[in-house]
């Protein structure tokens, strides 16, 4: 059947989709949801179907994905058929029934997400069936080269291009913004790719854009590097391992994450990484809770990363609280800046990063890692560093402590008694992160007066929440008084709270790439 095509000037993150009337639909045999195969200038492209009564008989409503596919213009005549009935559906069954999946099954899979092939139910069914029946490593190798083999690639040309990455989990976690400068100024080439945040109160590149554009091309990206060896950008707008993103929906919505090893692994493929540093926090709050689960996920991701031809080590560090003393993009890009200029005493923060990028300079070759890491901190070369990457990217070289734009509506919490802080509540400090308006709004988030350890009376000032909107901060301070983010009390007291009357249990999940 030919039709008209009306471009719509809608966007689908990727996926074809088009519009038809139902009469249309009928005519040629499909039902909304369904798959149609349409042709202009013998070009073929498949898309999801929507039917609809708004849209005339002969005529087909076609998203911006399929119009530039196409290249399609307002009222080209398309030929529309039936599209054949994707293979990689009868793998996505066999998996939810247990079979395991070949390198072939999986790369038609990966291939037919990123087309636009498959619908959001089957993609979720897949991602479902991997959660229930599990991956073993040949699957999640075969998904990270597929995942690769579907998006662009970055080729610098350097032989030693080394990365790190952390599984996440953990508020305020700002190391990348050090561990960066550090490792670039002492001459390796660390190309790192970041995401935004997804159910926490900040990635790394929403912290990152505090201080500069994040969002850059492939060949901007090459232009940095290549001048200064490093760079720390969104990897949205890269469109590598694209499948990832797509996966990432799914899980996000099922409250599940049984793509996280070839979904890491994938990215820095992608980016031709040889040497890789992983960070897995561990402890009450994180998503590894013991050691033994952590070294558990370390061995899967070094066995990946060998098959995959990148040298990995990861390194467990303490996940039980926050990092630093601030959450929230804006407060945490200042306390980074803060860190690197010499300006602020963060010793979890500094011991973290030093030891990651410790682990870094020793697979390269480099002795005593920590040490060299520490030195690039205390002379001033990581600052030195971290503006020039900031100057190529677009941002203020010149960027001071007071020039970051923090929340002017703010709330100080006091401590209701004399004792310790005895433990943080990541998942609430997150949630009530969110609440205040991050990471959306870069000026909101937490700062800490007092940490795990510390000390405090009665009326002191255990944090402050920060706000850019009134009624966000009415919201944040409902969830203060309804849980207790951080616990005081004397290292010998056993009680917690009481639970008087049954209550909706919170599903606790974050998910960070």
């Amino acid at each position: 059947m030919f039709l008209k095509a009306d471009i719509l000037g809608i966007e689908s993150g990727g996926k074809p989709i088009v519009f038809l009337n139902k009469s249309d639909a009928d005519e040629i045999g499909i039902r909304a949801s369904g798959r149609i195969t349409i042709t202009f200038k013998k070009k073929p492209v498949t898309s999801i179907v929507n039917t609809t009564t708004s849209v005339k008989r002969g005529i087909i409503g076609v998203n911006e994905e399929v119009r530039q596919t196409l290249g399609i213009k307002q009222n080209s005549l398309v030929d529309v058929d039936i599209a054949p009935f994707p293979k990689s559906l009868q793998y996505i069954h066999n998996k939810l029934t247990g079979r395991r999946l070949g390198f072939d099954e999986i790369s038609e899979i990966v291939r037919d997400v990123v087309q636009g092939n498959l619908n959001e139910n089957e993609i979720s069914a897949f991602v479902t069936a991997l959660s229930m029946q599990g991956l073993d490593l040949d699957e999640a190798t075969g998904l990270a080269l597929s995942m690769v083999d579907t998006g662009k690639q970055l080729n610098l040309r350097k032989k030693m291009i080394v990365d790190k990455h952390s599984i996440g989990g953990v508020p305020g976690d700002k190391t990348t913004l050090l561990v960066v400068p550090i490792i670039a100024s002492l001459g390796l080439t660390i190309p790192k790719v970041s995401s935004r945040a997804i159910t926490s109160a900040g990635g790394t590149a929403d912290r990152a854009e505090a201080l500069m554009p994040v969002d850059l091309k492939i060949s901007e990206m090459e232009r940095v590097v290549r001048r200064s060896n490093g760079c720390i950008i969104w990897g949205g707008s890269l469109e590598l391992a694209p499948a990832d993103d797509i996966f990432v929906r799914s899980e996000y919505s099922l409250y599940i994450d049984p793509l996280l090893l070839p979904s890491i692994m994938s990215k820095k493929k992608a980016v031709n990484t040889k040497h890789l540093v992983i960070d897995i926090p561990t402890g009450r709050g994180a998503k590894m809770q013991t050691v033994g689960e952590s070294d558990f996920l370390a061995k899967e991701l070094i066995e990946v990363g060998r098959r995959l031809g990148i040298h990995t080590q990861c390194v467990l560090t303490n996940g039980d609280k926050p990092i630093g003393y601030a959450i929230g993009p804006s407060l945490e890009a200042r306390e980074a800046l803060s860190v690197l200029m010499n300006r602020a005493v963060v010793p979890d923060l500094t011991d973290k990063v030093c030891h990651i990028a410790g682990s870094i300079l020793e697979m390269a070759g480099r002795r005593n890692g920590y040490q060299l890491a520490r030195e690039a901190l205390r002379s001033g070369r990581a600052e030195a560093k971290m503006r020039e990457i900031i100057g190529l990217q677009g941002g203020n070289t010149k960027i001071r402590i007071d020039d970051f734009a923090i929340g002017q509506e703010r709330e100080k919490i006091m401590a209701g008694k004399t004792g310790h802080v005895l433990w943080m509540d990541n998942v609430a400090l997150i949630e009530l992160a969110r609440a205040a308006g991050a990471p959306k709004d870069k000026g909101a988030g937490i700062f800490f007066n007092k940490k795990v350890g510390d000390k405090v009376r009665s009326g002191d000032v255990i944090y402050t929440v920060f706000s850019e909107k009134a009624r966000k901060l009415s919201r944040a301070l409902e969830i203060v008084k309804d849980s207790a983010p951080i616990g005081i009390g004397e290292y010998h007291e056993m009680f917690i709270h009481k639970v008087k009357e049954p209550s909706p249990v919170k599903r606790s999940f974050v998910m960070e790439r």
